[in-house]
């Protein structure tokens, strides 16, 4: 009778018809728990999102003893939206967190990357917590959502049969509440339910006297159906309910969602009733640096709750990106990259707690290595008909935990006997300046320039693994901006005895080199960070030449006049992985040409135009060519607001003349340092 009330109450029915509420009760405080439990014994799960909560707010909240009903739980700092600058990355807003809650996958599965109408998730590629928790025959699990906002039941629309209750209550929490109580009084055993006014509430501001009453009406919400579960067990010991709460994505200090790649927006929460053992850092602050992607991940929540319920797909069949906390190991950090030899993945992990099992490894749901207890890395060597781009779901299971990635990778076929591809011989016409990095201090090969820091006491240079195969194998330089001076003077600069940008009798020129982000692109947020450049990148207007890294590990080439500019955007960087950057300037043709060539992402490469007026200005200040700095090595004291950090760099070479595209492919496609031509 309760459950065919709660259903006519709310216009709707069994299956996936979300169904607007019309009148709402004012709250459910008022309606007493049963005395005796509806629905069986056994594991129940409850989730529940709360749009806008942020992790700091709810640890201040609880520290000031204003959310009372949620002080029992264990809550930890998480992360959300991917890796930056990999296939895995997603906007931290709404839609996309809420597919990644429902699913365990981020955005290369569920599909889902806007909040607009039309997202649904890619149920064949990202079924829902709900249809897997089907699977579970013989438990026969009552599934329900309990929704505020509009956005969400949309993108199960695709998906059909898997929940029995299905409700949207159009904006009102207190029907988040009322319907949700009333479904776990009848019985339901997997229960989703969304919050939207601390939300709405974080436009006036975070420390808002709104936000804050939105934060207290919420808990104060949630509190009655943590006391409906407690009341469910006392009546039944049996029941074993496993609450995590969550938020979707972070906020920015202002209260907004904007989407980036940036800690405030990338933090989360997961908080829960259960002591959970692979979930770290339970009571302590989000950390501000990258290390929070080595925490527990908005991935995780899925298949934690599928386990609970006994229901988490074994491993030729896990598809999740994260893995379920309860497990006494640790698994993080799972990334891909292509290997120098264009023809293996590399995947590399780390491991916590218990690591006594062996490590296997799938690809595509079949086993392809057992690794010995505690490993944290596998080559995988791919071998495919032809060149081209290939996508791969690697399953890693060390122990009790299992996490799945998706990997691509930029296929070389080898041609036996012969490599595929070598270096062209004519790399050596109009070389001018050359430098190996192999050592430092760094020497022009050609005996024509120098390289050093911009400032003799900021000497940010070290050496690191280059990313040539053997025999070739050698160092790279490793430019780390946040080596800095007291005036803020950060990174190193080239300059050439004859500089190509300014010499009248050189008519084209091309400057290459092998380049390497961070793991994640952390120098591409904000006003993005500048690769190379001898002008003040301030803005791209200003006079001179610069190759900066942008948001989602993006590449651009920019000329500017003072008073006009050109540039050629939209070129991707895996992140972490090297990659050869060049670009081609013809002062003759007026042309710029653009070239960033990836292990996974392919050949990119474009032509914009150019003026005379922008040929006049190449030289920009001056003063040489930064590397991971501007033509001033001051940028990022300027611009503040964008990071820090350390880009990779090998082989720099710069010509006197256009270079071709094949000349540019073979030494990609080669693998080899120019100091291996005669």
């Amino acid at each position: 009778m309760c459950a065919l009330l709660l259903l006519t109450a709310c216009g709707g029915g069994s299956g996936n018809g979300f169904s607007p509420i019309g009148t709402l009760s004012p709250g459910s405080g008022s309606n007493p728990a049963p005395t005796v439990n509806q629905g069986k014994s056994g594991p129940k799960a409850l989730v529940v999102e709360i749009d806008g909560l942020t992790h700091a707010a709810l640890r201040d909240a609880m520290a000031q003893n204003k959310v009372p009903a949620l002080q029992s739980l264990r809550v930890a700092p998480a992360w959300t939206g991917g890796a930056n600058g990999t296939l895995s990355e997603q906007r931290t807003t709404d839609g996309p967190g809420w597919a990644t809650l429902l699913t365990g996958t981020w955005a290369q599965r569920h599909g889902v990357r806007w909040d607009t109408n039309d997202q649904r998730i890619d149920v064949k590629l990202a079924p829902s917590v709900f249809a897997l928790a089907r699977q579970n025959k013989t438990a026969a699990y009552k599934t329900a959502s309990v929704t505020a906002s509009a956005l969400y039941p949309l993108l199960l629309s695709n998906e059909t049969g898997t929940l029995d209750s299905a409700i949207d209550c159009a904006g009102a929490d207190t029907c988040v509440t009322d319907r949700t109580a009333q479904l776990i009084d009848t019985g339901y055993d997997l229960l989703v339910a969304q919050y939207g006014a601390p939300g709405a509430a974080a436009s006036s501001g975070l420390k808002s006297d709104a936000y804050q009453r939105a934060i207290a009406d919420t808990a104060a919400g949630v509190g009655q159906l943590l006391a409906r579960i407690a009341q469910r067990t006392t009546n039944d010991p049996k029941e074993d309910w496993l609450v995590i709460l969550t938020t979707s994505h972070g906020l920015d200090t202002f209260g907004g969602a904007t989407g980036l790649q940036d800690n405030d927006n990338k933090t989360i929460f997961i908080a829960s009733n259960k002591t959970l053992a692979a979930q770290a850092g339970v009571g302590t602050a989000a950390p501000a640096d990258a290390s929070l992607l080595a925490l527990s991940a908005a991935t995780d929540i899925a298949p934690t709750v599928l386990r609970h319920l006994g229901a988490l797909p074994a491993a030729a069949d896990y598809r999740f990106n994260g893995q379920a906390l309860q497990a006494a190991t640790s698994l993080r950090g799972l990334s891909a990259k292509t290997g120098a030899d264009k023809r293996s993945i590399e995947l590399s992990w780390t491991l916590a707690g218990t690591t006594t099992a062996p490590v296997q490894v799938l690809r595509d749901g079949k086993l392809v290595a057992t690794l010995p207890a505690g490993s944290t890395a596998y080559v995988d060597p791919i071998v495919a008909e032809s060149d081209g781009v290939y996508a791969y779901l690697y399953t890693v299971v060390a122990g009790e935990a299992s996490v799945a990635l998706s990997a691509q990778i930029a296929y070389v076929k080898p041609v036996p006997p012969e490599p595929p591809v070598t270096l062209a011989p004519t790399l050596v016409n109009g070389l001018v300046n050359y430098y190996p990095l192999n050592a430092l201090p760094a020497v022009d090969a050609k005996s024509a320039s120098t390289l050093a820091p911009w400032a003799a006491d900021a000497n940010g240079g070290t050496l690191v693994d280059d990313g040539f195969p053997a025999p070739n194998k050698a160092k790279a330089l490793r430019v780390d901006s946040t080596v800095k001076n007291a005036s803020g003077m950060a990174g190193y600069r080239l300059v050439q005895n004859s500089d190509v940008t300014t010499n009248p009798a050189v008519t084209a020129f091309t400057i290459g080199f092998w380049l390497r982000t961070d793991n994640t692109c952390s120098q591409g947020v904000s006003n993005g960070g500048t690769v190379i450049g001898n002008k003040n990148y301030t803005t791209g207007g200003n006079a001179g030449l610069a190759i900066g890294l942008f948001g989602s590990c993006e590449i651009r080439f920019n000329v500017g006049t003072g008073s006009a500019r050109a540039d050629s955007n939209g070129y991707s960087l895996s992140a972490g992985q090297w990659a050869y950057v060049a670009v081609v300037i013809d002062k003759a043709a007026l042309t710029m040409k653009g070239y960033v060539m990836d292990p996974v992402r392919g050949i990119q490469t474009n032509s914009t135009a150019i003026t005379s007026a922008l040929v006049d200005k190449l030289g920009g200040l001056g003063n040489g060519l930064g590397l991971n700095e501007d033509g001033t090595g001051l940028y990022y004291q300027r611009e503040t607001s964008s990071p820090r950090g350390a880009m990779d760099f090998d082989d720099f070479a710069i010509w006197n003349r256009s270079l071709t595209n094949d000349e540019l492919t073979s030494i990609f496609k080669s693998g080899t340092p120019l100091s291996t031509l005669p």
